[in-house]
């Protein structure tokens, strides 16, 4: 069976195509068809139901390019999953509104249906809980949708922390003050806020107290008012930490907190912070809970390709036969 898409630009054709053909490969790997560019026009030769959803994704993928987007490994692995479960047509929500522009003048949005959600909770209510495994744009979003508030003057300051909790290595005694000690734990706070403002202009905030970046310990005993406020690493929290946190919160502020419940580090006498909340605070009027999935990772090809080989090799052993 063949289908046939009218392309109307040359230029569509081009990122469609992708560097050396390697998007439209990627398609006719996926779908085992065979796509060829001719008098102005795509046409698709196969199975009349993978010839069906190829065109579907192809078709997906124009609306994308129309809006200037670039198209990628990435997205066109995305948008075969949608055209596989039939949501093709949400792809047009990808290109909503831009969050937040980078110091280097790079857009930042949503890039999966689940993100997009994710950044409409975030927006919408008072307090966010984003669940997800990693790589899902939890606090990258987060962080991008605080300095959107900041710079709108929607807020004052920006405050992000987490729980100090060693990633299974014993790190021993650290060397430099308290504030030294901590900055381990709290570097992928920083590397957002770095990507978002830029290095001179997040150390001229942090000198004026309009950004802070601290440990969970440092929110006791404080109301935050006038604050976008993120608790990320949530899962390591304890039921007493999560408590005293989500209640710092004051007037005018915003919370969102991230986590993956399938990762935690406490221990075994201990319950999890953020798996409690989520079953508590589920239907509180204001709340949002969002949870991410693994359609909604977003990560450099290579990343995933090799968190794809370590998952083959411990699912089979060398001569492909389950374990």
């Amino acid at each position: 069976m063949e289908q046939r898409i009218e392309i109307d630009r040359l230029e569509q054709a081009v990122n469609i195509f992708g560097s050396f053909d390697e998007n439209i490969r990627l398609i006719e790997a996926e779908f085992q068809v065979v796509v060829t560019n001719r008098d102005g026009e795509l046409r698709i030769n196969g199975e009349p139901e993978a010839a069906m959803l190829a065109a579907k994704a192809i078709h997906a993928l124009l609306t994308l390019s129309s809006r200037g987007e670039s198209i990628g490994e990435q997205t066109v692995r995305y948008v075969i999953g949608l055209a596989r479960s039939g949501q093709e047509e949400k792809v047009s929500e990808l290109t909503a509104d831009v969050i937040c522009i980078t110091a280097k003048g790079r857009p930042v949005k949503a890039k999966t249906l689940g993100q997009r959600q994710y950044v409409e909770s975030v927006l919408k209510n008072t307090v966010t809980i984003g669940v997800g495994p990693a790589g899902t744009g939890k606090t990258y979003l987060a962080v991008a949708a605080a300095v959107a508030a900041f710079r709108d003057k929607q807020v004052n300051r920006i405050i992000l922390t987490r729980p100090a909790v060693e990633a299974g290595e014993r790190l021993g005694f650290l060397p430099g003050d308290l504030q030294s000690k901590v900055d381990p734990y709290l570097r992928p706070l920083y590397d957002a806020l770095f990507d978002m403002l830029g290095a001179e202009t997040y150390h001229k905030y942090v000198e004026r107290g309009n950004i802070e970046v601290a440990p969970l310990a440092y929110m006791r005993g404080r109301t935050l008012d006038d604050s976008f406020i993120i608790l990320d690493e949530a899962q390591n929290t304890s039921r007493e930490q999560m408590k005293m946190f989500l209640t710092r919160m004051g007037f005018g502020s915003k919370v969102v907190i991230t986590g993956d419940v399938t990762q935690i580090d406490l221990p075994a006498d201990k319950t999890s912070g953020l798996k409690e909340a989520v079953r508590v605070l589920r239907n509180v009027e204001g709340i949002g809970i969002r949870e991410l999935t693994d359609q909604d990772v977003v990560r450099h090809v290579m990343v995933q390709r090799i968190i794809k080989a370590y998952d083959d090799y411990y699912n089979y052993n060398g001569k492909g036969k389950k374990r």
